[in-house]
């Protein structure tokens, strides 16, 4: 699969860990997501891995920690290289704001906005 441009990989085929979180643009450097596999802070279909030279494909599911929070993405494509940033999203599905929409669509549930609130109160 490519783009115009041809920059995203093809769905077959493998890539190191380091390099794809660093294409996906999730660290600035690849040095520094080197070093959150060699801590043992990246986890692949649950599975922790320590090692940056890690394969990954298209599929997998990874779940690591990024500033305060903890990111969960499926590879949607393996990049060929580091982009902008609209590229580097169309590499991965973002895992909890899918499942954040899907349980607000499932529940009804709706973000009340101060106009709403203001029409409930009366």
């Amino acid at each position: 699969m490519t783009t115009g441009a041809g920059t995203l990989g093809t769905d077959t085929g493998t890539i190191r860990l380091d390099k794809w979180l660093w294409q996906a643009r999730f660290f600035k450097s690849r040095t520094l997501a080197s070093r959150l596999c060699a801590e043992g802070r990246v986890r692949i279909g649950g599975r922790i891995v320590d090692k940056a030279h890690h394969p990954v494909r298209s599929g997998d599911v990874l779940t690591f920690p990024q500033a305060r929070t903890v990111r969960a993405v499926r590879i949607v494509a393996l990049g060929t290289r580091r982009g902008p940033p609209a590229e580097a999203r169309g590499l991965y599905a973002d895992l909890l704001v899918a499942a954040a929409t899907a349980t607000a669509e499932a529940t009804g549930a709706t973000a009340a906005t101060g106009a709403t609130r203001e029409s409930r109160d009366g």
